[in-house]
């Protein structure tokens, strides 16, 4: 169905009606007859007012005259007021009639137009929905696809990966020697700062705490990371990366440290923040101070609370969860070997044997007081 079109009357040019174009015409096109209809009232209004304007005069120029002849003057121009209203308003009514019908069939052509283009977009979009369920099921496929050449990749990596692992580790032993000398430099700088600390810098006091704290970490935990958080960045002071004996990160600690004789309720709050902001699953808060009815550790609100003598048996508890936490979402991922999981289950098997063997926890950690 050809569009419909209107012709301009200055150039002359033909204007196609489209869906953009219908409103705002038909709008027009109202407000148009409404200016129309407001002007003819104006201009009845207005030959009224000369009307009444010449009687007045008529009555004026005749005061004189007989009240018989003023009256049948009166009569006279009420009749030919009456019929000139009623003449106008004929002519007005039946040229806006005229032009609202032409309007009215213009309307309906647009409309008929739109239903056209309603079908024809219907009808794309139902081919459109087909060629999503293709595509669908082609990723579908794919993915099968994949799956498959997966598992036998996998089939064939256990000697590959056994070798990997063997090499990494003589790999770690050199980096551990490596961090137990790094570990020796660092506690003799952490005894001349505890020196100053002594001598009157609570700052100093802080910073050799956090300075112990790293340390301890460090070689309690050798596969992990202990990474300061920069000043400046979110709170906190130590950031601890949890990796598995495969080289598999499973969490992040967020630490933080106070030296102060009176606890703050605010640095849970603050914590809970700097935690989010690390995007860190676990946060511990070590401190002289401890919320009342609390001796060593504790969960207060979401972050653990742990006395400094404790600081390291509660890291090995945490670490451990992490561990398994990580474990568990590898399994179910389908990315953990069978031998990475023996690896791991001997660990958590001897982390258990020796857990209740609560002297030797608190001696390690007897160094951070």
């Amino acid at each position: 169905m050809n569009e419909p079109t209107i012709t301009c009357s200055n150039c002359h040019t033909e204007i196609r009606l489209t869906e953009s174009l219908a409103a705002p015409l038909l709008a027009a096109t109202h407000q148009q007859y409404q200016q129309r209809l407001a002007q003819k009232d104006h201009e009845i209004a207005k030959r009224e007012q000369d009307i009444r304007e010449q009687e007045k005069y008529l009555i004026e120029a005749r005061r004189n005259l007989e009240q018989q002849i003023t009256e049948q003057v009166a009569a006279q121009l009420k009749i030919d007021r009456a019929r000139l209203i009623e003449e106008e308003s004929r002519k007005a009514k039946l040229a806006i009639a005229s032009e609202l019908e032409s309007k009215v069939r213009e309307l309906a052509d647009l409309q008929e137009l739109l239903r056209t283009r309603d079908q024809k977009l219907a009808e794309a979009q139902h081919a459109q929905a087909e060629l999503i369920k293709k595509q669908r099921e082609l990723d579908n496929a794919k993915r099968e696809l994949e799956l498959t050449v997966e598992k036998r990749v996998q089939e064939n990596l256990a000697t590959v990966r056994f070798q990997a692992r063997r090499e990494v580790e003589e790999s770690l032993k050199l980096k551990v020697m490596e961090k137990d000398q790094t570990i020796t430099s660092m506690q003799q700088k952490i005894e001349e700062l505890k020196q100053k600390a002594e001598q009157g810098s609570q700052q100093l006091q802080v910073e050799v705490q956090e300075l112990e704290l790293e340390t301890l970490l460090r070689a309690k935990s050798p596969l992990d990371a202990i990474e300061p958080v920069p000043k400046g960045d979110f709170g906190g002071d130590v950031l601890h990366y949890v990796f598995s004996q495969s080289g598999q990160q499973s969490g992040v600690i967020l630490w933080e440290s106070k030296r102060t004789k009176n606890w703050s309720d605010t640095w849970l709050v603050k914590l809970r923040e700097d935690q989010r902001n690390a995007k860190a699953e676990v946060s511990i808060l070590v401190s002289q101070a401890l919320p009342k009815g609390i001796e060593t550790f504790d969960v207060v609100e979401g972050v653990w609370v742990a006395h400094p003598r404790v600081a390291l048996p509660v890291a090995t508890i945490l670490r451990h969860a992490l561990l398994q936490v990580g474990l568990a979402r590898q399994v179910s991922e389908g990315q953990q070997t069978k031998t990475e999981m023996v690896s791991i289950l001997s660990w958590t098997t001897f982390s258990s044997a020796h857990r209740s063997d609560r002297r030797s926890l608190y001696y390690d950690a007897g160094r951070f007081r």
